[in-house]
């Protein structure tokens, strides 16, 4: 083999180990530091400045992560993150500038995993990215059919409603297994606390939302080995909670 061959074996195995990212972003200034940036930490990037222009690339193409500005041209990012969640399961984090709580509550619900606020440092993002990329890489650990739910240590008999860490059997009530049996479901994901509490209690549930913490803290007690520094149930401050998979 010629070195110029060597060298074009060599690109073309580095290039298909590259982990491939859609970045759907219509300001240039986050454009240029991104493709900089991304690249530098070994990302294939590929760019769309709109949202119909995201939608025809992602269909196109094939990637491990989309990165979603929330406020683009022709199409919104919420739109956006519908569409691909029609199909396609592939890890989705959201930008968003301040002030856009309520949109971003609503992009967790339609399926987004994570979301960064603008401005953002480069070693934030590339932290997400690779946080959330770890927990998709650690999926097979969930084991799941009609009858249960088991990830790591913890297994749901959802059937005969019973519970097990380590193999041994602990006592829920009837909202902490619902609770539980929520989080295990949708593993990696972050669950807002208005989901949960839709999703456990009822939307016309108009009590105190401490209650969803009470029962929270009540499953940390049972399931985690220091309730205090939780490795499990884990918080997203001021959005909700997430049942972490790769921890």
């Amino acid at each position: 083999m010629t070195k110029e061959k060597d060298r074009t074996k060599k690109a073309a195995e580095k290039a298909s180990k590259l982990i491939r990212l859609l970045i759907v972003e219509d300001e240039e200034s986050f454009i240029d530091a991104l493709e900089v940036g991304l690249g530098r930490e070994g990302f294939d990037i590929t760019v769309a400045r709109d949202g119909q222009e995201a939608i025809a690339k992602f269909e196109a193409g094939t990637f491990e992560l989309v990165l979603l500005d929330l406020m683009l041209p022709k199409m919104s990012g919420l739109d956006v993150c519908r569409v691909i969640r029609s199909t396609s399961d592939v890890p989705i984090i959201v930008v968003s500038a301040k002030g856009e709580e309520v949109d971003m509550v609503l992009m967790l619900e339609i399926g987004a995993d994570d979301y960064v606020q603008k401005p953002y440092r480069l070693r934030e993002l590339v932290a997400r990215i690779r946080a959330v990329l770890r927990r998709r890489e650690h999926s097979p650990q969930l084991v799941e059919n009609e009858e249960s739910i088991e990830i790591g240590l913890v297994k749901l008999d959802i059937d005969a409603r019973r519970c097990f860490v380590k193999g041994e059997e602990i006592q829920l009530r009837r909202k902490e297994f619902a609770l539980l049996q929520e989080l295990l479901e949708n593993p990696g994901r972050v669950l807002t606390r208005e989901t949960l509490i839709d999703r456990i209690w009822g939307n016309d549930y108009v009590g105190d939302t401490k209650t969803l913490d009470v029962h929270i803290k009540r499953l940390r007690n049972l399931i985690e080995e220091d309730p205090k520094a939780p490795l499990h149930i884990s918080t997203v401050r001021g959005v909700g909670y997430r049942y972490e998979l790769s921890r």
